[in-house]
Parts: structure tokens; sequence; C-alpha cells
């Protein structure tokens, strides 16, 4: 049972965490990419609730179902470019941010594909779905 609403109850909230959504689906962030990082820190959170929202908008934009299934063991596949898997293991670390943080390695690994803006627009895609995986787990938010 959901416990809390936040667009009724908190619509000033609501509508500045649309705002960071908004401002994610006008910047140069591949639409692949945003679902990838939706989706693997979605599993990382074990937020039900975003995890099916984000597969099933993957799948409309053409994402296999088999590359879904195995995002949890990217690095164990090739189904992802090099590309995709510095994208995955910025997701991991940053939201896993309390065991290392974003890794230098990593950092490098990213600006070897990215410019700097890519890279800033990656990091605050992992912040606001970070922050709506917590608002949804918080809140019972159920399918």
């Amino acid at each position: 049972m959901q416990r809390l609403d936040i667009e009724q109850l908190e619509p000033e909230a609501y509508k500045a965490m649309f705002s960071l959504e908004n401002y994610l689906q006008n910047t140069k962030l591949s639409k692949t990419h945003l679902e990838l990082i939706k989706i693997r820190a979605s599993q990382i959170n074990g937020c039900a609730f975003c995890i099916n929202m984000h597969t099933t908008d993957a799948l409309r934009l053409g994402e296999t179902p088999q590359r879904i299934f195995l995002l949890d063991a990217w690095k164990e596949t090739e189904l992802f470019t090099e590309e995709e898997k510095t994208i995955l293991a910025m997701t991991e670390e940053v939201t896993l941010i309390s065991q290392n943080g974003l890794s230098d390695a990593t950092y490098r690994q990213a600006e070897m594909f990215f410019d700097k803006n890519y890279i800033m627009q990656t990091i605050m895609a992992i912040v606001v779905i970070n922050a709506w995986n917590r608002i949804a787990i918080s809140t019972k938010k159920t399918i």
C-alpha cells in the first residue's frame, strides 16, 4: 500500500523533480544511455516501480529484451558498447557513492568517450533517478 503521494502533498517538490526530469530530456544524453542509467540504478536500489517503468520505456524506444535481462550482469557480456559500459560503471559508482564514489579510473574512461558536459549530464541523470528511487521506495509506490 502506498504511504504518501508526493504529487498531492508536496506539489512544489514534485514539480521541482519534474523540472530536473525535463532538463534531462533536453540534454545531449542519448535515450539509450538515459534508460540504461535509470534501469541500472533502479535495480541497485531495488525500486520495482522504477524498474517496471523504465524497462517498459526502454523497450518502447527499441531496446532489446536480452540487453535488459542481462543489464545487472553487464560486465560479463559483450552486448554493451564500451561507452555504455562506462555509463553503467558511472551509474553503479555514483549510486553506491558511500563505497568509493566515482573512481578516478572510471572518470578517466568517461573522458575518453564523452565531453565534460556529457559527463556532467550523466552524473545528473544518475542523481535524479536515485532521488526518484528514494521517493518511490519511501512512499511504497506500487506498480
